[in-house]
């Protein structure tokens, strides 16, 4: 027993000293804790406060490398075993592509090909840039891996922006086009865009001694490219270079999207005097020049330029901000991307080219269009096969939707479908604009539409529809300094009189119905385009209220017609390639060019080749060898073959004339057009 006392006296037997000291200890501990929490807090509040921005990137650059993982391992797989999987599944050998197709003709290199890309299908390069772009000389800024773009995405916007005032480079800063076939052949790894038209090509003896890129700074304005790169000049050169090269023999140009309209100014440019032309003579397209293939040209513009320039929106941004509100702008990321964007997309010039032209008479007015009726139900519209309104068919008639496209803008579903003498329109013009809104001193970026003020934003919206020719004055009324610049190099309007001298300015090149084609009868233009997609014609938008700092308008993704309808998603949809309206890409070939016209004085035949859109058949077929879609019809084996058999030396009508799936010569002729 006296040993367990002697155990316990240390323990029970504590002095008041050392009841002091634990409890010393215990309140160093709970400091200690109290500490550690406010300092996790700290670091939370800290995280709180930091944007995501950069997890946002870095996000984008995982997914760019699983697609480079996933090419990886496609690359890797042995030749033959694509083919084997999909013979495989679909049931029989694989067509052989166009090239060799033709080759076991017998069809051989004959006319030199030029390329001339679109937007944003050609590379850019940095060759002079600010500190924020050290070690990114001659890297590509525009094309291949867009590394730049999630690494340091507010430099990178910097330098893809053009003055506000020149439309040309920013004080310190040179970004230049890629040359060669390289420029276009791939828009990023894995994503063709010219690669396998010019694979093709080689494959009956093309190399690049007879093939060129035309490749251009698709920023600037058209004329532009010639002030400052001599791209135009260049151009001219290597044509003549390689008719000179080739025994004589005249070239086939194959331009695509923009790059249509950046030809025309081009042919007209050739033939001009100096100093505002190359000084060729109006025989020069006549000598030089055997066809002019056109890929999905916007000769009269595309809607979807529009609601671009007044809301950086198209069809699919304005399903991602519905869906999830303020995640491209300051509310989620706390970096304004779409202002960013429109402030840089609002200094690229070469936009303006694709305002449509021809006004109410191409596009319609309030209560009319050439479209007229339409069957928005049917995936595919066919000339032989087409719902159409008729007498006899009642049933197709119930199909038919009249679908007024000529109202291109309008707020609220109910002012789209009203009749325009229910219509009560505010005009906008007269409108005060003034910086009163609330606080714009907090914005990432400065917009025009911060001058406006809250008047001049509700004057947009009193105005409520506005047709192609309100449109217009609607972009100078929202944006003046970009339209400004654009109305130096750019029209949108018909001529009356085209031998009006005013006319051989350089604004009017690139708008065919304000200008006539070469004195060239011995030339074919073609105009080859995808049809049987939903493709953006008109939209209904709704004013933005969230936030001083974001753009005002947006498309009102909530306004949609049901099952059958035209409307879906804010965006009444037409027959096109998903980009291009039909009506934009075919009636100049249809009527305006058709035969001996004023805008055709010389003749020169005109011929429609259209491509019914057909999805890829399997994962194997990647983006589809029959597909009409804008970029991927690049793609399309029935038109890959047109253009190497006009290469090789056959004409549109050993091709077999048109070839036409859509009602374009329908609704060419509800256009009254002085011809």
């Amino acid at each position: 027993m006296s040993f367990l006392r002697r155990r316990k006296a240390p323990v029970n037997t504590t002095s008041p000293g050392s009841d002091h000291e634990e409890e010393e200890e215990k309140d160093k501990k709970k400091e200690n804790k109290t500490l550690k929490v406010k300092t996790k807090s700290g670091e939370g509040e800290k995280q709180k406060k930091w944007s995501c921005v950069g997890n946002c990137f870095w996000f984008i650059g995982f997914i760019c490398s699983v697609w480079w993982f996933l090419l990886f391992l496609y690359n890797a797989m042995p030749a033959s075993f694509p083919q084997y999987v999909a013979e495989t599944i679909s049931g029989g050998p694989l067509p052989d592509p166009p090239g060799v197709k033709l080759r076991k003709e017998g069809l051989t290199a004959n006319h030199p090909v030029v390329f001339v890309p679109g937007i944003v299908t050609g590379g850019l390069e940095l060759w002079e840039g600010r500190q924020c772009a050290d070690g990114l000389f001659r890297k590509r800024l525009w094309g291949g891996t867009f590394g730049e773009l999630y690494k340091r995405p507010l430099c990178w916007i910097k330098h893809m922006s053009l003055d506000n005032e020149t439309g040309l480079d920013p004080p310190g800063i040179r970004v230049r086009p890629v040359s060669g076939l390289v420029a276009a052949d791939y828009f990023a790894p894995g994503y063709f865009v010219w690669a396998v038209l010019i694979a093709n090509l080689a494959r009956i003896g093309y190399e690049e001694k007879n093939m060129y890129m035309a490749a251009y700074d698709w920023r600037i304005s058209f004329q532009n490219t010639e002030v400052r790169d001599q791209t135009l000049s260049r151009i001219k050169n290597n044509i003549e270079l390689m008719v000179t090269t080739n025994g004589g023999k005249k070239v086939v140009v194959v331009p695509h999207s923009m790059g249509v309209l950046y030809f025309l100014h081009f042919m007209k440019w050739v033939e001009a005097p100096g100093p505002m032309g190359g000084g060729g003579g109006s025989d020069w397209c006549a000598k030089h020049i055997k066809a002019v293939m056109n890929i999905g040209g916007p000769f009269l513009g595309v809607p979807k330029s529009v609601s671009g320039l007044f809301s950086i929106e198209a069809r699919d941004i304005a399903i991602a901000r519905g869906f999830a509100p303020g995640f491209l702008d300051k509310d989620v990321f706390r970096f304004q991307t779409l202002q960013h964007l429109m402030r840089m997309t609002r200094t690229w010039d070469s936009t303006m080219s694709m305002i449509p032209k021809g006004g109410d008479t191409i596009w319609g007015g309030l209560d009319w269009s050439p479209e007229g009726y339409y069957n928005c139900r049917a995936r595919k519209l066919k000339s032989n096969d087409t719902c159409r309104a008729s007498q006899n068919d009642k049933k197709n008639l119930d199909l038919m939707k009249n679908v007024n496209y000529g109202r291109l803008i309008s707020f609220g579903k109910d002012v789209a479908e009203l009749h325009s003498s229910r219509l009560e329109n505010l005009d906008f013009r007269g409108a005060v604009k003034g910086r009163n809104l609330a606080n714009t001193s907090t914005c990432d970026v400065w917009t025009e539409y911060h001058e406006m003020g809250v008047e001049g934003i509700k004057a947009v919206t009193d105005y409520k529809t506005y047709t192609t020719d309100s449109v217009l004055d609607l972009l100078h009324f929202v944006a003046p300094k970009m339209m400004e610049r654009g109305g130096a190099h750019f029209s949108y309007g018909i001529a009356d009189n085209l031998d009006d001298e005013k006319f051989k300015h350089y604004k009017y090149w690139s708008n065919p119905l304000e200008t006539t084609l070469p004195n060239a009868p011995d030339m074919e233009i073609y105009s080859m385009y995808g049809v049987g997609i939903p493709t953006e014609r008109a939209y209904v938008y709704k004013f933005n209220p969230q936030s001083e700092c974001n753009i005002p308008f947006q498309i009102d993704t909530s306004a949609d017609g049901g099952n059958d309808s035209c409307l879906k998603g804010g965006v009444y949809s037409a027959d096109g390639d998903e980009t291009v309206p039909v009506l934009s890409a075919g009636f100049m070939c249809a009527k305006a060019w058709r035969g001996k016209t004023r805008f055709n004085p010389s003749g020169i035949r005109t011929y429609i080749r259209e491509y019914d859109h057909a999805p890829p058949a399997n994962l194997l077929e990647g983006r589809g060898t029959q597909s009409g879609a804008h970029v991927d019809i690049l793609g399309n084996f029935a038109l890959i073959e047109d253009v190497i058999r006009v290469a090789a030396g056959a004409s549109g009508d050993d091709l077999g004339g048109d070839k036409v799936h859509s009602d374009i010569f329908k609704w060419s002729e509800k256009i009254n057009l002085k011809l």
